[in-house]
């Protein structure tokens, strides 16, 4: 909280108008008490303070201009004067502001001070002040004051009034009272004024007045009552009663607003009685709420008492846990009754409390370890739950089935045997062909089945698939719901029930033989793979793992991994389920809440992992030989169980595996280099990767669990196939082996020990990689960045020249892997800022090169050096480098350097080689974004005219990419900069640029003023995000998707944004789109599509005969008029060569006079509607066309004469408005270009 000395120097230096007054009269009683020699104390300005306030309230009239000020200054020092002072002047104050309090039109202003200075008054009040009465000038009768403001019809004073109530009640004086001495008036109070507002609204909705009026006034008071709760611990004792019959009533009303605020009462109310203290109101309340039951059919006030009922229970289970618990079956029985209600809205209500009940009221100690007491009451809420699926309740079948489904989540283990009957009459209702909640009640029985276990729920419901009992049905659709719902549960019970019924449907399967399947036999596979996806739920986090899972049924699951291909993944998961499940469970710290929730503790998990790590070698070895005999694609399962038993194999056996492994490895290594001289020049037509690349993938995926002593065979492997050439799949995976390890501690280490070895492994084969393992390579040595020592860092210029060529590589991951690499090198010169890099030591580098210290300015240094490249390529990663690492470390590089770079690239933009360009427009684009200003405003005469070279070249995106720019320069720079810097020749892109913009703020405007900005967005021609062109190329950041690196990547950002959600499904009108069919792909687009464009039609004036006319006469024959659209919206012959002259349509000359045509879609496109044409525009097109007439040149290059017109037609002398040339009269030409096109000469081919 800030002290009075800085409250008050924030008056002193007032930021408001508003507050100058206040800070004069500050000054003015500071002067003051200078001139009397009292010191500037917290009691002195309140005395000098208060004799002020008397002054200005002399005549018993208001100083609009003081009093406000001194109330405010007043409310600023009275928390600060000290409390035996604020309890002898309290009658003096009260008096003083009792005016100001009780005065009708007294302001916001004024009022909320006040509060305040009232506020500080009543929490510095004794218990013997408060005993006073509310007729004598006393706290209480100030309370009164502040009820009266905080239900006033202005939002700021009421706050202020109701905040100040919650503070003085929240801080009672000492007493041993639970309650404040004040919080019997407020409660009094503040229930009086709601019940004569509730009874005002209560009479005018029964006389059908609109009770809009005082539907505020009760929200109003309503919030007071909160306020009061949230104080008061709940509702001072002796007037809850009464509260709770008025809020019912009021929830009655069946206004929602009202409802909720009731509701929201009643949480406070119940929260404030969440602690210890306020505890002892609770069981009175909830005994007071029970009494005050509505009539069962009441569908108004029946819901919300439910529910408030329900939140009360819920406060009462944490207060008191067990007390509540023992109510539990009378509580159930009770909101029971209501389910039988023909009010849909009263079953909700009924079937959510009793969930609420189960969720909230049931201890944990209930479960783990029940009493004999307990075990009774779970009895008895059974066999409320069985009778509510008896035929009174049908109507609510449904929510009785959500209950249920809350009853078996919160008992778990502790339903069976009580909820076994449930379980069987739900069972027998969803085999029952005409009942039509199947899946709830698959959920209910779902439900069982994870609390109670599978074996439970069969004894009841028995599947009856391999021996059927007569009478009784098959129970097939159980096997899905076995398979979603089991879990944590006895192993064994698999093996007896579930192992001879896969048996038996398989034989059926076999005794088939070769012969063609039928239905009943594809029925038998089915069942025979349903049986088995219910193993994994069995083997997460079994009980009696130790017991079931033997020698007998290990072999029997690796005997299906190697016959039953189809069965592989579900007996992957359930192996790696077993150890999954329990590793979690070892790892928790909570115990208690582990025994609930899986009856498996630590220690068992424990036992379980060493258990099965007795298996792991056996299975290993197995899973080893099936990932062999597996095609590519199905692996995945396999490689993450073989990493999940690696991950618990003793050490010994791990050791054992690694060598076995390692030894296949080099013979089959062997093996492969001789057949491939063998079979030089043949193509492998085996879908099967190679021996040596399978267990290549073991050896990685094992590395990460190898104690340190297998390291060095290890890295001997990877050191041996690195530098293969032959076998680039067998490269790549080699690569892998650093980045895996550098998951692991042991790793890690390892990496640091060894760091040496692999930089001379890694600059050793540079001449080796294969295009394939590229990206691999960027990546094991991204992870050996971090392990280089400080005095290694000669490693960094030695791998950047090929870091820095990737940047162009043709694979998207391998140069997103190669900027990555570059920011991290960079990073690691500058944590190493001064330690010295041995260029002597960098491949071809001299061996006297000079020591050089790191620093980030060094590293581009180094970077730049490839701008001295002898290829374009070369120059231009290096570029697109420097780019992205310039983006990165823009503010931590020194002014002179980047200065130097952009220079630099400032003379690479006059180069011709594309290439080069291509990267330094990037490399500009990003200085224009992201340097400061008063660096890139000098570049600027040689930087915009050397870029205006490229914006007449179109290949390669070129000219889009200077525009882009030059629109960033102009949002950065402002328009004036750049046009002051661009040639003569080329401001017609800058003027462009500029009146798109304009144009678009003109439109958006309009569109404001008209109150329609979103039809101007549909009727707009932009289809993207943004208003313009400019605004996208301005306001967003991607470039053409043209480029291939583009500048999502030189920025390091993720490019999956961009692709998201921009693929379009082009359907037919009439039918949607199938996308089985095999011609689908045709109907999918990546670009928006457009609506086909129907063709226009033109409405033609015709006579008063009805003959069409096509022209009229206007001062001499040989002119056309243009008839501007009527106002029934018809347009003249004309009005289709205005259409086609103001059309997107028409031809347009590019350079060189060729003719070019739009084929951009706008979204009106679609539409039949004439266009509008400005008189202004009329205008033009007149004159241009009688010019036209006289030969001269018509618009958009067309010279006048045959041809000249629109469609063909004649403008002109002999053109349509001439009328038709009379019988035996000759023919009229015109003049000498007629019928030809005139090519206006291109200012590029002078």
């Amino acid at each position: 909280m800030a002290t009075l000395e800085e409250k008050l120097d924030k008056i002193r230096s007032p930021n408001l108008q508003s507050q100058q007054q206040t800070g004069v009269i500050l000054k003015a009683v500071e002067e003051t008490l200078k001139e009397q020699n009292t010191q500037p104390t917290p009691t002195g300005y309140f005395a000098a303070l208060l004799a002020l306030l008397n002054q200005s309230l002399e005549s018993g009239k208001i100083n609009k201009e003081l009093t406000p000020s001194v109330v405010y200054l007043l409310d600023v020092v009275t928390p600060f004067a000290p409390q035996p002072l604020l309890r002898s002047k309290f009658t003096q104050i009260l008096t003083l502001l009792a005016p100001v309090l009780l005065l009708d039109d007294a302001e916001a202003p004024l009022l909320k001070p006040s509060i305040g200075c009232l506020e500080s008054l009543l929490l510095a009040q004794d218990s013997a002040a408060w005993k006073l009465p509310t007729n004598e000038i006393s706290p209480r009768r100030a309370v009164a004051g502040l009820l009266n403001l905080a239900i006033d019809h202005r939002p700021k004073v009421r706050k202020r009034a109701q905040d100040a109530l919650k503070k003085v009640l929240k801080n009672p004086p000492p007493s041993p009272s639970v309650d404040h001495p004040a919080a019997d008036l407020c409660a009094e109070t503040a229930m009086r004024s709601l019940a004569e507002i509730a009874n005002k609204a209560a009479l005018s909705r029964k006389q059908k007045k609109s009770s809009a009026e005082h539907d505020p006034a009760l929200i109003h008071a309503l919030q007071l009552v909160k306020t009061i709760a949230a104080a008061t611990g709940g509702w001072p004792s002796a007037n809850i009663e009464a509260l709770c019959e008025l809020l019912l009533s009021i929830a009655k009303s069946g206004n929602d607003h009202m409802t909720m605020a009731v509701f929201d009462i009643f949480e406070m109310i119940f929260e404030g009685m969440a602690d210890e203290v306020a505890s002892t109101k609770l069981p009175r309340l909830l005994e007071i709420i029970s009494e005050l039951r509505p009539s069962a059919n009441d569908t108004q006030l029946l819901p919300p008492w439910i529910a408030i009922l329900s939140r009360g229970y819920d406060v009462s289970a944490q207060m008191e846990p067990e007390e509540t618990f023992q109510k539990l079956p009378d509580l159930f029985a009770m909101i029971s009754e209501f389910m039988e209600s023909s009010s849909h809205n009263i079953r909700i209500s009924a079937s959510e409390c009793l969930i609420s009940f189960m969720a909230n009221c049931i201890p944990d100690q209930v479960i783990i370890e029940p009493s004999i007491y307990d075990e009774k009451v779970l009895e008895k809420i059974g066999k409320i739950a069985e009778n509510l699926l008896s035929v009174k309740y049908q109507a609510a079948w449904m929510e009785t089935f959500n209950v249920l489904g809350a009853i078996f989540d919160a008992l778990r283990w502790r339903a069976n045997p009580m909820m076994l009957n449930v379980v069987r009459t739900v069972g027998e209702l969803r085999g029952n062909d005409s009942f039509m909640g199947k899946k709830e009640a698959d959920e209910v029985l779902g439900k069982a089945i994870r609390a109670m276990g599978p074996e439970a729920v069969l004894s009841v419901l028995p599947l009856n698939l391999v021996k059927p009992v007569k009478g009784q049905p098959g129970r097939a659709w159980m096997l899905p719901i076995l398979r979603d719902y089991t879990t944590n549960t006895n192993l064994q019970h698999f093996k007896t029930e579930f192992i001879p019924l896969s048996e038996a449907m398989f034989q059926r399967v076999l005794d088939n033989g070769d012969a063609a399947k039928t239905m009943e036999i594809k029925i038998y596979e089915t069942l025979v793979h349903q049986t088995w996806s219910i193993l994994p739920g069995y083997c997460d986090l079994p009980l009696d793992l130790t017991v079931a899972f033997d020698q007998a049924f290990a072999e029997m699951l690796a005997n299906l991994l190697y016959r039953q291909v189809d069965l592989r993944l579900d007996v992957c998961r359930a192996l790696k389920a077993l150890v999954e499940s329990n590793q979690a469970v070892a790892s928790l710290e909570d115990e208690d809440n582990l025994i609930l929730r899986s009856r498996v503790s630590k220690e068992d998990a424990q036992k379980n992992l060493a258990f099965l790590g007795g298996f792991a070698g056996n299975l290993l070895a197995v899973l080893f030989n099936v990932y062999s005999q597996t095609l590519p694609q199905s692996r995945g399962p396999i490689l993450q169980t073989i990493n999940a038993y690696l991950s618990i194999t003793p050490e010994k056996e791990l050791v054992e595996t690694f060598d076995r492994v390692s030894m296949m490895l080099a013979s089959s290594l062997n093996e492969a280099s001789d057949k491939d001289k063998k079979e030089k020049g043949q193509k492998s037509k085996d879908p099967m990767p190679s021996t040596s690349q399978t267990l290549m993938d073991l050896v990685i995926t094992m590395s990460v669990y190898l104690p340190r002593q297998s390291f060095g065979p290890l890295f001997n492997i990877a050191a041996l196939i690195i530098v293969r050439d032959d076998d680039p799949q067998l490269q790549k995976k080699a690569y892998k082996l650093i980045p895996r390890l550098a998951d692991s501690d042991t790793g890690k280490i390892a990496l640091q020990e060894r760091n040496a070895e692999l930089q001379n492994l890694i600059l050793s084969s540079a001449e080796k990689v294969s295009v394939p393992a590229r990206r691999e390579r960027l990546a094991a040595i991204a992870a050996l960045v971090p392990f280089i020592p400080d005095d290694s860092l000669h490693f960094v210029p030695s791998v950047l020249s090929e870091v820095v060529i990737c940047c162009k590589e043709h694979n998207e991951r391998a140069r997103t892997s190669a900027f990555e690499l570059l920011v991290l090198m960079g990073q690691k010169l500058a944590d190493a800022k001064g330690k010295p890099i041995d260029n002597s030591k960098v491949p071809h580098m001299s061996k006297d090169a000079p020591a050089v210290s790191a620093s980030i300015e060094e590293y581009f240094t180094m970077v730049s050096a490839g701008l001295a490249g002898s290829t374009p390529h070369m120059i231009s990663a290096s570029i697109t480098a420097l780019t992205r690492i310039l983006y990165e470390f823009r503010e931590t590089i020194n002014q002179e350097v980047l200065s130097d770079l952009v220079q630099t690239m400032d003379l690479f933009l006059t180069s011709n080689n594309r290439e080069i360009v291509k990267s330094v427009l990037g490399f500009v684009k990003v200085c224009v974004i992201s340097l400061p200003t008063e660096l890139m405003l000098p570049r600027l005469p040689t930087m915009i005219p050397n870029l205006m070279v490229w914006a007449h070249e179109h290949k390669g995106h070129f000219r889009a990419k200077v525009k882009h720019i030059l629109e960033r320069m102009v949002r950065r720079f402002g328009f004036d900069a750049v046009n002051r810097n661009c040639p003569e020749a080329d401001r017609k892109l800058l003027t462009n640029i500029r009146k798109i913009k304009e144009r678009s703020k003109r439109k958006k405007e309009a569109a404001k003023e008209a109150g329609d900005e979103e039809d101007n967005q549909q009727n707009g021609k932009r289809r993207g995000r943004f208003e313009s062109e400019y605004d996208e190329a301005l306001y967003s950041s991607d470039e053409s998707d043209a480029s291939d690196d583009s500048d999502a990547e030189v920025l390091g950002r993720s490019r999956k944004a961009q692709k998201g959600g921009s693929t379009y499904i082009i359907e037919d009108e009439d039918e949607p789109l199938d996308l089985l069919d095999r011609k689908a792909l045709a109907s999918i687009s990546s670009t928006k599509p457009g609506k086909l464009r129907k063709a226009g039609k033109t409405k033609a004036k015709t006579d008063l005969d009805g003959k069409l006319i096509l022209g009229e006469d206007d001062r001499d024959d040989d002119a056309m008029v243009i008839d501007t659209p009527a106002g029934n919206g018809e347009e003249s012959g004309v009005g289709a060569y205005v259409a086609a002259l103001k059309s997107k349509d028409v031809g347009r000359r590019g350079r060189g006079g060729r003719l070019k045509f739009s084929n951009r879609r706008g979204k009106d496109d679609d539409e039949d509607e004439e266009m509008d044409v400005d008189e202004k525009d009329v205008s033009t097109i007149k004159s241009q066309i009688n010019r036209g007439g006289r030969g001269g040149a018509s618009p958009r290059g067309y010279r006048g004469g045959r041809g000249g017109g629109a469609r063909g037609g004649r403008s002109g002398r002999g053109g349509i408005s001439a009328g038709r040339r009379g019988l035996g009269e000759g023919k009229r030409h015109g003049p000498a270009f007629a019928g030809k096109v005139g090519k206006p000469k291109s200012p590029g081919r002078r």
